[in-house]
């Protein structure tokens, strides 16, 4: 079967490590009567741009469990880039340099986290190829407006003292104005992330300087328990989640 899947263009790339803390296994934690990570499987599945899909995981369970779901878990990951501390680049570097010692390197490399399960098909496909179409962007990644602009929002500095993020005024008054006179800004939201292996290679980067924006509906990533329980919430609320993917 190998041989079927050596000129795969664009190819999704799946991290679903062992040890997540917040969550405790929460990659193959049931949702709605799947794993986790089944949700982003089956995404990947039902795209039809997508050509081939590896999950990148550090447990031999988990392998065996991606591949029921339909995947390829054709390595493990090693230990050193599985912990909390490990970059996107590292699994995404070591899964390119796995294909390329095969031939089989693609040109794309979609990245799906399982973290964010409720996904359209449809709309993995239309990422793939507006970034395809894109003839100077490095990567593309997906986001959606935050219910807040950020503009608005504030840190703490030395000494417990409010700060405006973004400038250097602890005047906080202006920061009331209504939300309509603020610029609107954006969260990264682990929906759909398109990679250009060429621009990994050369400059040892994954997204670069120039990312195309692509805005999707707000989704909810699990991080936390509450996390999880606002997506079992959704689920019972919108069972049409389940009827998309499987």
């Amino acid at each position: 079967m190998r041989g079927e899947f050596r000129m795969a263009d664009v190819l999704a790339l799946i991290p679903a490590r062992s040890r997540s803390k917040g969550v405790p296994n929460k990659n193959v934690r049931p949702l709605g009567g799947h794993p986790l990570m089944a949700w982003s499987i089956a995404a990947c599945l039902r795209s039809a741009e997508i050509g081939r899909t590896i999950v990148s995981t550090d447990s031999a369970d988990y392998a065996a469990i991606a591949r029921a779901l339909g995947a390829e878990a054709p390595f493990l990951r090693p230990v050193e880039i599985s912990g909390d501390r490990a970059s996107d680049y590292d699994f995404v570097a070591h899964a390119l340099d796995w294909l390329a010692s095969r031939r089989e390197e693609p040109a794309y490399v979609v990245h799906i986290r399982p973290t964010t399960p409720f996904r359209d098909p449809a709309l993995v496909d239309e990422a793939i190829r507006a970034f395809k179409a894109a003839a100077d962007a490095t990567a593309l990644r997906s986001v959606h407006e935050m219910s807040e602009s950020a503009y608005k929002t504030f840190e703490i500095v030395q000494g417990g003292l409010l700060k405006r993020v973004g400038t250097d005024s602890f005047a906080l008054d202006a920061a009331n104005d209504a939300r309509q006179q603020f610029p609107p800004t954006y969260a990264a939201n682990g929906y759909v992330d398109v990679l250009a292996t060429a621009f990994i290679r050369e400059f040892g980067l994954i997204h670069g300087n120039r990312v195309m924006a692509f805005v999707t509906p707000p989704v909810v990533e699990v991080d936390t328990e509450d996390d999880f329980a606002h997506l079992e919430f959704q689920l019972e609320r919108t069972p049409a989640f389940v009827q998309k993917l499987f």
